[in-house]
Formats: C-alpha cells, sequence, structure tokens
C-alpha cells in the first residue's frame, strides 16, 4: 500500500448517490432559521463502521445536517472494492434519509486510511469525525497501529470513536 504523504496532493472518487425524495423539513428546524453542521463518518465493510454510523444517525444528526461518507482504500483502480464501497454508501445514505432525514454525500479516498481521512477531514472541516473501532486493547493497538488512533491524534477536528459494546445509553 502506497503511503500518503502529508504535503502530497490525494486521489478519490466521488460516488454519485440516486437521488433520494426528501420529505417535508418540520416548520422549527427551517434551514433558514438553524445552519446544519458538516459532519464525517468514516466507512468501511466491517460491522463496527456500520455501528458507528447507526450511532452517529441516532446520537449526533440533526435535520439540517450533511453527512459526508469517507470510504478509504488503497487503490481506485480495484474497481471490485470501489463498486462493493459505492453500494454499501447507497445503502447507508438512504437509511441516513429515512432515519434522520439528513442530507448525505459520500467519496472514495485514495491511499493509507488514517492519512486519507484526515486530509479529507482537513478540506471539509466539518463539526467531527465519527469513527468505530475494534477495541483492541493499549497493547494491541500500539504495535499493531489503530487507523482511529491515528485520526484521533492527528484530525484537525473532532474525533468521535465508538467502541461496539460500549456505549452507556442503550
Amino acid at each position: 500500500m502506497e503511503t500518503l504523504m502529508e504535503d502530497v496532493e490525494y486521489n478519490w472518487a466521488d460516488v454519485n448517490l440516486p437521488p433520494i425524495e426528501r420529505q417535508p423539513e418540520l416548520p422549527r428546524e427551517s434551514r433558514e432559521r438553524r445552519r446544519g453542521r458538516d459532519i464525517v463518518i468514516a466507512i468501511d465493510h466491517g460491522p463496527t463502521s456500520k455501528y458507528a454510523f447507526d450511532w452517529a444517525i441516532v446520537h449526533l444528526c440533526r435535520l439540517a445536517d450533511t453527512i459526508h461518507l469517507v470510504h478509504a482504500v488503497s487503490s481506485l483502480r480495484n474497481e471490485v472494492v470501489c463498486s462493493a464501497a459505492e453500494a454499501r454508501m447507497e445503502k447507508l445514505a438512504v437509511e441516513a434519509m429515512n432515519v434522520a432525514m439528513v442530507e448525505t454525500k459520500a467519496r472514495i479516498v485514495q491511499g493509507d486510511a488514517g492519512k486519507a481521512i484526515c486530509k479529507e477531514v482537513e478540506r471539509l472541516k466539518p463539526a467531527a469525525l465519527v469513527m468505530g473501532t475494534r477495541g483492541r486493547s493499549l497493547f494491541q493497538s500500539v504495535f499493531q497501529g489503530s487507523v482511529s488512533e491515528y485520526c484521533f491524534h492527528n484530525c484537525k477536528s473532532t474525533a468521535v470513536i465508538i467502541v461496539p459494546g460500549q456505549c452507556i445509553y442503550e
């Protein structure tokens, strides 16, 4: 996997999500009354990113917000991975509209996952970055590395790391 340097431009592919019919907004939450936030959610094919997505939709999103789904891949030329990521993002966009009535944008970025996600966060300047983690111990994450830990320490935005099974609200 090619490492993305901090100063170098990176490659990406915007995902064209199908148009989703917006339900009418509630009068108390109009766009004129309140400006929405941008929230980045890091997505992969694992169950922890789906759990983090569900958590963000339920606990963090408001009506005027825009969710940016970001999926990091090692190469944009791998059509199998990119098409699977696009299909997953389309399903999540429909779910976000049905559950929280928020607008969704999606992008697939190429490079080392942690650095590519941080570059995308730097470009968008969101209110928060939400991502899941597998819940490794401190010892394991130090020796094996962790994308969520890298993003927590290096992103210029607030990183919200969701550990499945550790939520006190459920």
